[in-house]
């Protein structure tokens, strides 16, 4: 395991300069291997971004992201009772830690008290994993799902 301690202060400005320079996180995990010959995980690399403090650029996959959870406007119906669809119900959650195969993931409870699993994979791609197969949220839990999703993603990607 690699961490921020191992790294000397010559090195910690180093990784910065690449980060400056435009560098991803994989990048930083390359150069760390072929630069300084440390065998770096990605987790390893995640850990040293987090513990340096480090603003990675936004590149065209985390745009790609911000427009698939960019909740479309969707005016709300009253129902029978005049209570508003669509209005709140929903709760998400983000994952301390991405799920394999995902940038970022977490839970979702709908409206009818439904659960399931989301997640946002590498290529940018949401999905969605109800606890109860073959389930559908409606139109309206989905809209609040994005609204939800886009609080909890602000400032993470």
């Amino acid at each position: 395991m690699v961490n921020v301690s191992d790294l000397s202060s010559e090195q910690v400005e180093e990784v910065k300069g690449w980060v400056a320079g435009g560098a991803q996180m994989a990048d930083v995990q390359r150069r760390l291997n072929e630069d300084f010959g440390f065998k770096a995980t990605y987790m390893d690399t995640r850990f040293i971004s987090l513990d340096l403090e480090l603003d990675f650029q936004v590149n065209e996959r985390e745009a790609k992201i911000e427009e698939v959870i960019e909740a479309p406007q969707v005016e709300e119906e009253p129902d029978l009772e005049g209570e508003k669809r669509g209005g709140g119900g929903v709760s998400a959650s983000l994952d301390q830690v991405a799920r394999p195969g995902s940038m970022v993931s977490g839970t979702v409870t709908f409206s009818d008290g439904m659960k399931g699993l989301w997640l946002i994979d590498e290529m940018g791609r949401p999905s969605i994993d109800p606890d109860q197969p073959g389930y559908q949220p409606s139109e309206a839990d989905l809209v609040s799902f994005q609204e939800e999703l886009k609080g909890l993603l602000d400032g993470q990607v």
